[in-house]
């Protein structure tokens, strides 16, 4: 039998304690929730100290965590105590690269939807933005807010009843029920893992401690690209700075098919090479790529 250890919570740091936590318990679903400050200043986050606990009446509950490092809330438990209302978006795989683009921790203010290049849509019922690219969308009253503790890591119970569910109706079925195929849904795991229902798992790097440029930030043509995906554009946010001319031009240099491709003024088929590099996690390269000229 192999060897068992056992650990009493209170003889290891909290964050210790909480990798431990959420390697073992997963793999977690996903609210990305939109709420909206008392200036009407937009935020989303996604959160995996989540589920939904009733149907009558429609209950849904996240947590989040005040910051282990320094006992600081988040800007979403701030904005929830303030103004009552939130949007719980629903992750499926082909935006969780801007959702995870969007847990940088951006100045009070800054508009993540922005940042990570998602669709801000409004509401019917509650003041906070729905995020178009989620396949389905809760549009939630908060009915309390239970602390858990004082101190840093200690969660925030978000008692969140459904007042409108938005449904995308490519996820459903011929019966017009929700297909678990087609939503595709990710969910959280410890460290940099995810699990997608119908895959498996897979890994999202972290963002950028120095705080990514953002989608916002990327030049519109690539931005606007026929050939990169919402998750191409999310890896490419999640740097802090783009690379000089001077390592482009070497990079170029030293790959024996870029400058063919550059010579060729195909712009599509630059972007489907960096998007190679994206699919090996070299986003730096792809970077150079597409800002070769």
């Amino acid at each position: 039998m192999a060897e068992i250890i056992s650990i009493l919570p209170g003889d290891i740091p909290t964050q210790r304690l909480h990798g431990y936590l959420i390697g073992a318990v997963g793999p977690r679903p996903i609210a990305f929730a939109s709420t909206i400050d008392e200036e009407g200043r937009p935020n989303v986050a996604p959160f995996s100290f989540f589920n939904v606990f009733s149907a009558h009446p429609p209950i849904l509950i996240f947590s989040p965590a005040r910051r282990v490092r320094n006992n600081t809330a988040k800007h979403t438990l701030e904005n929830v105590l303030k103004v009552k209302e939130v949007v719980i978006n629903i992750v499926n795989f082909d935006m969780v690269q801007q959702m995870s683009l969007s847990s940088t921790e951006y100045p009070r203010g800054e508009n993540e939807f922005v940042k990570a290049g998602l669709t801000m849509l409004e509401s019917d019922l509650v003041k906070p933005f729905r995020v178009g690219e989620s396949p389905v969308q809760f549009e939630c009253k908060v009915n309390k807010v239970e602390p858990l503790g004082k101190e840093g890591g200690a969660g925030n119970l978000i008692f969140s009843e459904v007042l409108k569910i938005h449904i995308n109706a490519s996820v459903l079925d011929d019966k017009g029920d929700i297909d678990q195929q087609k939503i595709d849904q990710v969910a959280r795991l410890g460290r940099n893992w995810y699990s997608r229902a119908n895959k498996g798992l897979f890994e999202v790097s972290k963002p950028s401690t120095g705080r990514g440029i953002g989608v916002d930030s990327i030049p519109e043509e690539i931005r606007t690209s026929k050939v990169l995906t919402g998750n191409d554009l999310g890896m490419l946010g999640n740097v802090e700075k783009l690379p000089s001319q001077n390592e482009v031009d070497t990079f170029v240099s030293s790959t024996k098919d870029i400058g063919f491709l550059l010579r060729t003024m195909d712009k599509d088929k630059l972007h489907r090479k960096a998007q190679e590099y994206l699919t090996k996690k070299e986003i730096l390269s792809a970077w150079k790529i597409l800002l070769a000229k």
